[in-house]
């Protein structure tokens, strides 16, 4: 099992007040203690899209020496890229949307246009040694279009398979999962990856997240990616709430007695200072039972 804790990006991008880089730094160091190596630490996006990501060149720069630590830097198009590859990585993530017009808002790019440069990125990731992610935003439900369909999301899983992705992730961007659908579509997802590693992102707008992610367990997941309190939401997705709290599904897994190779502890440390960070009500709800014992 493998977490990929994406607080210090996802958990932080849409905070209005600019935070400290160096307060970023701790989130990182503190989630590293608690023995989360994968995280996605920042995004190589427009500063004036996403103002909270300027200081991503220097993020990077602060914690990239620190041990064990596997970094991944969001990156929209090949320009961030270029910003990116200039830092030691693990992996860039590159998001596409399963709709047309949430890729138009987010990127400003056709699905197409987006994927003709997402094949590009691949060739030269491959070069470079930086390994790729290919993540699919409103994955289970657009807040634009409604409804996706299963077909759009796999038909997009296909094209990075055959690209040469070597990771996939599927994202429930504003939280409309139910457990059913995330069994049927991740269970396809998994079929159609073979030994490509599939990881879900889940969003707890509606408060089903730990259970979309118990779900997507027991078809075969072993990739989730959160965020410890709960911070987070998407810039461009109206209504959009934190992410699925790091803590709340890793206390799930340990009263299951399944083992995440994480101190809960510690993590909760971490999710103290991230909801600290954070001017909105953090979504995680473990972290104030166990401060409350």
């Amino acid at each position: 099992m493998k977490f990929i804790d994406v607080s210090p990006r996802d958990g932080l991008q849409n905070e209005p007040m600019l935070i400290p880089t160096n307060e970023k730094e701790k989130l990182v160091k503190l989630l590293l203690l608690a023995g989360v190596r994968t995280i996605e630490v920042t995004a190589f996006v427009h500063p004036e899209k996403v103002p909270q990501m300027a200081d991503a060149s220097n993020v990077l720069k602060a914690v990239t020496s620190f041990e064990n630590l596997e970094a991944i830097a969001l990156v929209p198009n090949l320009k961030g890229y270029e910003r990116a590859k200039e830092h030691l990585l693990s992996e860039v993530n590159w998001v596409s949307s399963a709709t047309e017009t949430f890729n138009q808002k987010n990127i400003g790019l056709t699905i197409d246009e987006n994927f003709k440069q997402f094949e590009s990125l691949v060739i030269q990731a491959k070069k470079d040694g930086i390994k790729t992610c290919f993540s699919i935003a409103v994955s289970f439900g657009c807040p634009y279009e409604g409804e996706v369909s299963e077909e759009q999301v796999l038909n997009l899983v296909k094209r990075a398979k055959d690209a040469g992705a070597e990771r996939i992730g599927i994202a429930d961007t504003i939280g409309i999962a139910t457990p059913d659908q995330v069994e049927r579509l991740m269970k396809s997802v998994l079929e159609i990856a073979g030994e490509i590693p599939v990881a879900i992102h889940l969003h707890d707008t509606r408060g089903l997240g730990s259970a979309n992610a118990y779900a997507a367990y027991r078809v075969g997941v072993r990739i989730f990616e959160t965020a410890v309190s709960g911070i987070g939401g998407c810039p461009f997705a109206p209504g959009a709430a934190g992410n699925l709290a790091t803590e709340d599904l890793v206390y799930l897994f340990h009263r299951m007695n399944i083992d995440t190779g994480l101190d809960f502890e510690k993590l909760l440390e971490a999710a103290d200072h991230a909801a600290s960070l954070s001017t909105k009500n953090p979504l995680g709800r473990i972290r104030h039972v166990e401060r409350k014992q």
